[in-house]
């Protein structure tokens, strides 16, 4: 009888990971529009939802440029990755004891970070540098939100 739970279970946990891992692979580019608005409504939200917002706008930047460098657009890719960074700063200086989906955000930067770190190897470019200093900024910003959440 407990293998037959233990066999449910692990198939109900495999269904259930299906489309994380389907949508895992398209990662299609944001538009610049929803990325424009997603850092508006950062830049106004409350300070308990900011880290989180400015995480996901972290995200949606580097899936942009990583799509830039791919179309060969180098000049705009690299602008993207500069303001990576200048919002991982952001990130730095709204984290707060009180914030609101810490953790979504501590996971956010970490998919993000493994991202840039994927692009750094795939790419044989000139803005190599850029792309490690963003990954160091987007990793200070991922080891900060996770001390936040393990001090709560």
């Amino acid at each position: 009888m407990r293998s037959w739970i233990s066999i449910a279970v692990i198939l109900a946990m495999g269904i259930a990971a299906g489309p994380v891992c389907a949508s895992s692979r398209g990662h299609s580019a944001p538009s610049q529009q929803s990325i424009d608005a997603l850092e508006a409504r950062a830049n106004q939200a409350q300070p308990r939802e900011q880290c989180f917002l400015y995480a996901e706008l972290v995200q949606q930047l580097t899936e942009l440029s990583i799509h830039q460098y791919a179309a060969g657009d180098f000049t705009q890719a690299g602008d993207l990755l500069k303001r990576v960074q200048r919002v991982a700063q952001k990130i730095h200086l709204s984290l707060a004891n009180n914030d609101k989906r810490l953790k979504n955000a501590e996971i956010l930067l970490g998919h993000t970070a493994f991202r840039l770190n994927e692009m750094l190897h795939a790419g044989s470019f000139d803005d190599r540098s850029l792309v490690e200093q963003t990954l160091a900024q987007v990793s200070q910003a991922q080891n900060a939100a996770m001390l936040q959440v393990f001090d709560k």
